[in-house]
Parts: C-alpha cells; structure tokens; sequence
C-alpha cells in the first residue's frame, strides 16, 4: 500500500503528483526524444516544472473555472500544462492538433476559454486566425517560437519565460497557489473533452477528480499497474484514452510516460523506448500485421517456410501461455527456438518486446489478427469505452481473452441491456455533465446515474462478457425484416489487408451495398509485385485486377456472414470501390477516424443511387480539402460491381 499520510487525500491529480514527487523523487516520470536524443525528467523534477508554470498562469491572471485549451503533439510540457491549468483552478481542454482553425474556433467558442497553449507557429497562426472573432480568448502561451520573431507578442506569451516568471514571483504567489489547492477536491472538474461529433456538434464531456482516479485506481489494480512500467503516449491528446493512460493511471500508479519525436518516427522510437503498457487501436495493429505481411513476401522461400512453421506452432501455443495452461516440455523448447528465431527478433522489431500488458478498442479485431499477436506471447487484450465512462466500461481478464466479446466489466462499473437491446452503464468514471447542454446529459444519463452508451449488445450468460453489435441508431431493419448492423459487416471486411474502411448501407432497403476504400499500402506492393503500374490511389482503386480482389474479399465476408443466424441478410449483392480516400478533413470521419455515416451517406447519395437501381458505372463529381486547406474536386467513372451471395441460415425457431 502507498503511504499516504504525508500526502494528504489522494483526490486531485495535482495532489498525487505531490505524492509521486515525495515517493518517486528520482525515478523518471516522462521522457521525450528531441533531435535524436532521449530526454527524461523525474517525478521530482516534474513536479517543479509543473509548479513554475502554475505560478506563471497566475501572473497572467488566470480564474478558478476557467478554460484552458491545449494544442500540439504528445509532448511533457503540454501534459505539465494540463497539471498546471488543474493546479490553478482552471480546466484543460485539450484540441486535436491536426483540426483547421473553424473546428478549433467552435470548441474554443463554446468553452469560453481564455488561454490557449499551443505547440508551434502552425497553431498559432490558426489562434491568430479565429482570434478577433472569440470573445473570451485573451492569449496565446507558444512553447516552440520558430518563425515568431517579427509577431506582436501583446497577446502572446513564450512558455519557457512564463515558467521563468512564475518562479521569479514564486515568493508572493505561492500562498495564492496553495490556497487553490487545497480548495479543490474528489467533485473539481479534473478535465474536459470533446466527443467526436460522430452525428453532429462536439460535445463537452466534464470530468470530475473522481471520475478520472477512481477509474484509475480500479484499472490499474485490474491489471497490476506499477510505478515500474512506462507507456508510449502517441494518441491524440484531446482523446479521452491519452489522457486516463498519460496523467490519469500515469499520476496514480507513477509510471513512466515516453513521448515520441514525432508521429512520424513513432514506429522507431517505440522500438527503443520498449514500454510495458500499450494501447493501440485495430487499424494499428492491422497496419503492423500488413507490413510483415508485405516483407514476409518479399523474403526468401527459406525464410518464408521457417516464418510459416514457428507461427503455425505459436499460434497453438503462445495464447495458451498468457492464459497459464500447462505446456509440454516438447512444445515449450519448440516455441523457445521459435522465439529465438522468428518471433523474438519480429516482436523488438516491431517495439512489442516488453509489452506486459496491451489492449485495443474503437472496432472489433479480426480473430486472425487477434491470435497473431497472442501468438507472439504479447497479451493483447479488448476494452470497451467512451469519453462519458473516462475509457473502461468492460476489460478482458488475464485469462479470459477472446477474440469475439469486449470483456466483463471493469472495476466498479454495473451493466444492463434495456428491451430494445442497448447497453447502459453506471461506474465511478461516469461523466458529471455535458458543458452547456443540460438536455443531452439527461438524455444520455439518468437520476440514478445510468448511462445511454448508443451501442446495441448482449451480455453472454455462461461468461458474463459483454458482446457489441453495433452502434444502436445504426441497427435496423431489412425490407423483409430481418437485422441490419453495418459495422458487422464492415469489419469483417476491414479484416483484409487489402481494405482500409468500408461503409455498408442497406436499412429498410431489400439488400445491402457498400462503399470501400483500398489500403494503399498493401495494395501498392501487391501491384509492384506483379508489375502493375499506377500514378494515383484513383488509378490504383479503379484497376480491374483491385476490383477482382476486392470482389473475392466481399464474397468470402458474404460466406460467413451467411452462418449468422440474426445478420445473413447483410450479406453486400453490390459494391463500388471510392475513388478518394474517406477523409476526416473532408467531414467524412472524425478526428478520431470515425465513420460520420449520414453526412457519407448524404454526399455520396449519386453513388447509392447507382448501387441500388442496377447502374454498371457512374461518373461523379467529389469536392475535396487539400492540406493546405484549399478547396477543389476530382472527377472519376467508377465500376459497380455485383458479389456473390450465399444461402441465409434459418432462424432456430
């Protein structure tokens, strides 16, 4: 047990940093790699850095209850600037780096913050540009001044020099600090973070002290988390995940947080920091499986066949490793060479070789992809969550891992599925409220604190696992009644290496028709492989030899959705492949890489159109967002193609 008698309540995140700055004085708290070279601070340290910045947002007049947005890339100083804002009074809203000025303009709007922290000249620009039309916004902290020399600096602020100044003053400002601290306790809003506008308008998600580290503590004595671990914060830091595994389990347990140089090089830098603790969406490991994939292709018959044989042993017993089944000395030697020879060297490779504990949420995984990575002795496990549940709603127990459900539920929460099928929660990490918005929070949470999470499921009576459909809005009804769940469908198509995303329509409809995006890199070396050549993604999507593929991927998603009792009607009689890729500048997915399925739906009505009334081709016409925010269009003449289907299985009576 800790000890916290000198510490106080652990009921702030600014009070356990104070605990980790006492007890883990000298083990590291963050590192980041800057020009090549890795940096590390230690919780001690941290904690000064985080305390001379609070001291500086003083000097600049900073509120209790105020709103400080935070811009850039996963970097310490920007999760020190969260602490700090939290130190003050204030509330850290962190933004999506990658969002254009507008977007940015209506969050920083709609919070009425006053102070925006912003990594580079890029961001502040974007400030700059929205600046004159919000009201409350009064500065710009910048932490990178390249390219700034010649700006008026009256409303902008260096970082660095903010942190000098709080310090400078620290003798007349400390009393004020302390006094704000000690005001705060487990129902002070800790943070707040906007949903990804999957259906409309972001909305503010308000997390209170409580929500954040009671589901911390539960979580990390769920899986044992200790202040010996470390992860990889790559994630966006305006998603609620970043933010549980970063500050919320990082402050609790005082592990270590590793920071990337860049997203760019975060493969690489993953390989070298090795953490313990990793979380990565399905599309992630997708991508990893489909580059060992396109290398195992190109190496050796040799090399090939020894690949084949230790994975096909591995995949027998690796899982039943994790899970703590007894194994034959045999079999253990064979897996050992394996590991010497193919899956030890693969998974360094691929920065996996120290993960203790891993998960994946946001859509289901394909068991294939599933059981290569347990294979390898990595125990990759499923979650269930939302920004109202600050992340866990359900976890996989060490031991009952499958591919096919999302866990039982995490520490605390109580679930239950209501007639029409949807799953409610109610947790200690349940939200307090949506910021300015009391009639969707009565909407999704009810007096006796029971949450609408949107998705339709069922909990499994001989396990206790919760099993996910699909989103509830999105299940519907076939023309002859039977059940319609797109992201059913989708996934399973988004199993292939070859398909990027997928979106499937058909409700109230006689048969169901998809929309697919080609994965570029997968299908790029397939086509230099066998001399394809190609100027475009347009060019690439359209040849006849990728729509042939695609085809044989839908019909095989045909064949086994045909063996599902509820869903064989979903099986896709017709399907296009898009001639851009869906984009979340564009409005087509959100930041977070979500399909926005009726704003699709709207724009690519023509398409639909043409899916259903029997058209062999169509051409049209698509505006696009270039990166540099420019508007413009591409044409194109795409191919309908009709797919196989196979006889539905009937309906136990």
């Amino acid at each position: 047990m800790t000890d916290t008698t000198t510490v106080g309540a652990l009921d702030t995140i600014p009070r356990l940093l104070v605990r980790n700055a006492e007890i883990y004085a000298d083990k590291p708290a963050y590192r980041e790699k800057e020009y090549g070279i890795w940096q590390s601070w230690t919780w001690a340290e941290t904690c000064d850095e985080i305390q001379s910045l609070a001291l500086g947002f003083l000097t600049l007049g900073v509120n209790p209850g105020d709103h400080i947005a935070i811009i850039g890339r996963n970097r310490p100083y920007f999760y020190w600037a969260m602490v700090a804002a939290q130190s003050v009074g204030a509330v850290p809203v962190p933004l999506y780096r990658d969002a254009v000025a507008e977007e940015m303009a209506y969050v920083l709007d709609h919070c009425s913050a006053r102070f925006v922290v912003a990594e580079d000249q890029e961001q502040v620009d974007k400030m700059i540009d929205v600046m004159d039309d919000l009201e409350t916004l009064e500065g710009v902290v910048f932490l990178d001044p390249s390219g700034m020399r010649k700006y008026d600096k009256s409303a902008l602020f260096d970082y660095r020099e903010l942190q000098q100044k709080g310090r400078d003053q620290k003798a007349d400002l400390q009393g004020e600090l302390d006094k704000r601290l000690a005001a705060q306790d487990t129902d002070t809003t800790c943070v707040m973070l906007y949903t990804s506008g999957t259906t409309g308008r972001p909305k503010g998600v308000v997390l209170s002290n409580r929500n954040i580290i009671e589901t911390s503590k539960g979580t990390c004595e769920f899986d044992n988390l200790v202040a010996g671990d470390s992860v990889l914060a790559y994630m966006p830091m305006a998603w609620i995940g970043d933010f549980i595994f970063s500050i919320g389990q990082a402050y609790w347990s005082g592990f270590c947080v590793g920071c990337p140089e860049s997203p760019e090089t975060m493969q690489a830098d993953l390989a070298e920091i090795g953490p313990t603790y990793f979380f990565a969406p399905p599309r992630y490991f997708e991508g990893l499986l489909t580059s060992v994939q396109i290398r195992m292709e190109d190496a050796g018959r040799f090399k090939q066949w020894l690949f084949k044989v230790v994975m096909a042993h591995a995949k027998v017993i690796g899982p039943q490793l994790l899970d703590g089944k007894s194994i034959g000395l045999l079999d253990q030697v064979k897996y050992w060479l394996g590991g010497l020879l193919i899956t030890g060297p693969l998974k360094n490779t691929l920065g996996l070789s120290r993960v203790r504990v891993g998960y994946t949420a946001g859509e289901a995984i394909g068991p294939e992809l599933f059981d290569f990575y347990r294979s390898l002795g990595i125990n990759l496990k499923q979650l269930y969550g939302q920004t109202e549940a600050s992340v866990f709603i359900t976890q996989q127990p060490d031991g009952e891992v499958r591919a096919d459900t999302v866990g039982t539920p995490s520490p605390g929460v109580e679930l239950r599925i209501d007639d029409r099928g949807e799953v409610f929660y109610r947790s200690p990490g349940a939200f307090v409220k949506y910021y300015k918005n009391p009639q969707s929070t009565k909407d999704t949470k009810d007096p006796e604190g029971w949450v609408a999470t949107g998705d339709a499921g069922f909990i499994e009576k001989d396990s206790g696992h919760l099993r996910i459909i699909d989103r509830a809005k999105d299940v519907g009804k076939l023309k002859d009644g039977s059940m319609f769940a797109p992201k059913f469908v989708e996934n399973k198509l988004k199993f292939f290496a070859n398909v990027l995303e997928t979106v499937v329509f058909g409700s109230d409809k006689d048969t169901c028709v998809a929309f697919i995006n080609i994965d570029l890199t997968a299908v790029g070396n397939w086509a230099e492989r066998n001399n394809i050549a190609y100027s475009s993604y347009q060019e690439l999507a359209a040849h006849p030899e990728v729509y042939k593929m695609i085809q044989t991927n839908v019909e095989e998603v045909n064949a086994s959705v045909a063996q599902d009792e509820m869903l064989s009607g979903c099986q896709v009689t017709r399907f296009l492949i898009l001639h851009k890729e869906l984009d979340a500048d564009d409005g087509e997915l959100t930041r977070t890489q979500k399909v926005r399925r009726n704003i699709i739906a709207e724009k690519y009505d023509d398409l639909i159109c043409a899916l259903y009334d029997g058209t062999t081709s169509i051409s049209t016409e698509t505006e696009v967002t270039y990166e540099d925010g420019r508007k413009g269009s591409i044409s194109a003449t795409l191919e309908i193609r009709d797919a196989a289907t196979f006889a539905r299985k009937k309906v136990a009576a």
